[in-house]
């Protein structure tokens, strides 16, 4: 038996299982026919329970605890692991990255990690969140372990929930954009599938380092999309940066990014190479969602 079929034989060891990224992850490898290991520090959740009515084996994993990151991962023969800094800080989004990669290398199974950046992270942004996950891929490619590392542009799930959800039930769609100026954008189930395709096929992706959109849309045409799916009239509205800045200095230092440099990603390169890949137009994942735009909805 090779190192390569054996790998392939244990399981996929998959942090961020009960939330939308790694969520996509876990479907699509169990559509690749693997075993799905999913890593969370709550094993009892509601989550966590639906992962286990699939066939995945939910094992706990604390990422301020390196012990239960190498437990979680020994016998594992790849990892898709997932850093995000909201909910915590930048500091200890590297921290635990790190920490959970480490693990990966020391658990001595782990023949292959794909690690989900961000678009063009690798190009200096001064973006605080899109740096900090390039400080994760930095230690990764200094460890040794065969990586990939995709590169998601601008999840089409963000648009649909938090204070964007908010302001289309509004009738707007806000954000701190001119509303004709085009974004790379992507769906959680594309990058769920591009984790799958790398993990299923190590020695085509190993060493790569890939951005992923499915396509640009500008705010003008994803408020139209939404409109359209939704049945509510939804207008695009370009929100100041200084509102942004008193939101979220992070983000704020994104869409100024987005704005004055702009993001890169060959759309039409990446789909001529990887046809497997759905990658939904922004258009036909609006349709497939249910929208409640009630102007009422989500009050007491």
């Amino acid at each position: 038996m090779t190192q390569e079929f054996y790998a392939q034989s244990l399981p996929v060891a998959v942090t961020g299982a009960t939330g939308t990224q790694g969520g996509a992850a876990v479907h699509a490898l169990l559509c690749a026919g693997r075993t799905v290991r999913a890593l969370t520090r709550d094993v009892t959740s509601p989550a966590a329970a639906a992962l286990r009515e699939l066939g995945v084996d939910v094992v706990r994993a604390d990422f301020d605890e390196p012990e239960s990151l190498l437990d979680a991962l020994r016998g594992a023969g790849a990892l898709f692991a997932m850093s995000t800094p909201f909910r915590t800080d930048l500091e200890t989004e590297v921290r635990q990255g790190i920490a959970l990669l480490d693990a990966a290398r020391a658990a001595g199974t782990v023949a292959h990690v794909v690690f989900t950046s961000a678009t063009n992270a690798d190009l200096g942004t001064g973006i605080p969140h899109f740096d900090s996950k390039w400080r994760i891929e930095r230690h990764l490619v200094s460890l040794g372990l065969p990586w990939t590392v995709l590169g998601p542009g601008a999840f089409m799930e963000n648009y649909a929930n938090g204070w964007t959800l908010q302001s289309l039930r509004e009738g707007y769609f806000s954000i701190p954009m001119p509303v004709d100026r085009p974004l790379p954008v992507v769906a959680a189930a594309d990058i769920g599938a591009m984790a799958a395709l790398a993990l299923t096929d190590p020695e085509r992706f190993a060493g790569r380092r890939i951005d992923l959109a499915s396509q640009w849309r500008t705010p003008a045409q994803i408020a139209a999309a939404i409109s359209a799916a939704s049945g509510r009239e939804i207008t695009a509205r370009e929100v100041p940066l200084a509102v942004a800045e008193g939101y979220s200095p992070d983000l704020a230092a994104m869409f100024r990014y987005f704005q004055e440099v702009g993001l890169t990603v060959d759309i039409p390169a990446l789909h001529h190479d990887y046809p497997q890949i759905d990658w939904h137009t922004f258009e036909n994942w609006a349709a497939a969602r249910q929208w409640n735009l009630d102007a009422t909805a989500g009050q007491p």
